[in-house]
């Protein structure tokens, strides 16, 4: 009798925490959704966004929750992806994908731009160049009066050298002080593996961890999010699907903010 007492003993000992650390996730949860929180800082008047993506996919396999809640707070944002994807010819068809995406996620097409430049191909191995990079986005930023920039860290999420090209390009302009001075950078954090894939459990860790601002998605906006990765049919392979269930990208961004 006695091991099977100690094994129920340890049985009820962990459900007793699965119990304890579901209603944690659920306290954080109302917290940061309620309207006092600061978890989504209240954007001042007259702020406009750029959301900075290497590839077609990148925006809701990645920023989803973001572009979704500053969209529900009525905040102007704009897309520029880098590439058109091409790394297995389907440039063309994911160019139209991203624009169905954009439309799930409240982009109108009038405010993404999408690159093909021969220096900015989609490829793993290549090396963007960021001085490039920094030229492209800051003349975007400057056309178009962005005072909030969002991108990759400088772990790219996956690990994608382009996605890394992007976050060392953006850092060069924040550096060497040619943002404009109202103009603020934000980069998505990258986690390890194990909480990458474990989707609203990381909700406690992420809340635990040092970060200017995080977003979390209700179950409806979800919906949208996965909506729009179902846009991009060309990419939809098998481990995509588990992706879309798994990732705490879908429900879940935190940032940090470019400073001193």
């Amino acid at each position: 009798a006695g091991p099977v007492a100690m094994e129920m003993v340890g049985l009820c000992c962990l459900v007793a925490l699965i119990f304890l650390y579901s209603l944690w996730i659920r306290y954080i949860y109302r917290q940061k959704r309620s309207r006092s929180s600061r978890a989504e800082p209240e954007p001042a008047p007259g702020t406009s966004a750029l959301l900075v993506i290497a590839h077609p996919d990148d925006e809701c396999m990645f920023f989803a929750p973001a572009l979704l809640r500053l969209g529900a707070r009525r905040l102007p944002v704009r897309l520029l992806c880098l590439s058109t994807g091409n790394f297995y010819n389907q440039g063309e068809v994911r160019k139209k994908e991203l624009l169905l995406s954009c439309a799930v996620l409240g982009i109108p097409s009038s405010y993404v731009t999408i690159l093909d430049h021969r220096d900015l191909p989609d490829h793993p191995r290549v090396r963007w160049d960021p001085e490039l990079i920094a030229l492209l986005i800051l003349d975007y930023i400057t056309m178009h009066h962005i005072n909030l920039v969002m991108t990759f860290d400088k772990n790219g999420v996956s690990g994608h050298a382009n996605h890394a090209a992007v976050y060392y390009a953006v850092r060069k302009l924040w550096s060497e002080r040619k943002l404009p001075n109202d103009c603020q950078a934000l980069v998505l954090e990258s986690t390890n593996v194990l909480r990458k894939y474990i989707s609203i459990l990381d909700l406690p860790i992420s809340w635990l961890r040092p970060h200017h601002v995080m977003y979390i998605l209700k179950n409806q906006e979800y919906q949208q999010a996965k909506a729009a990765m179902y846009c991009h049919q060309s990419q939809l392979l098998w481990f995509r699907h588990l992706y879309l269930y798994l990732s705490r990208y879908m429900v879940i961004n935190t940032f940090h903010l470019l400073s001193d």
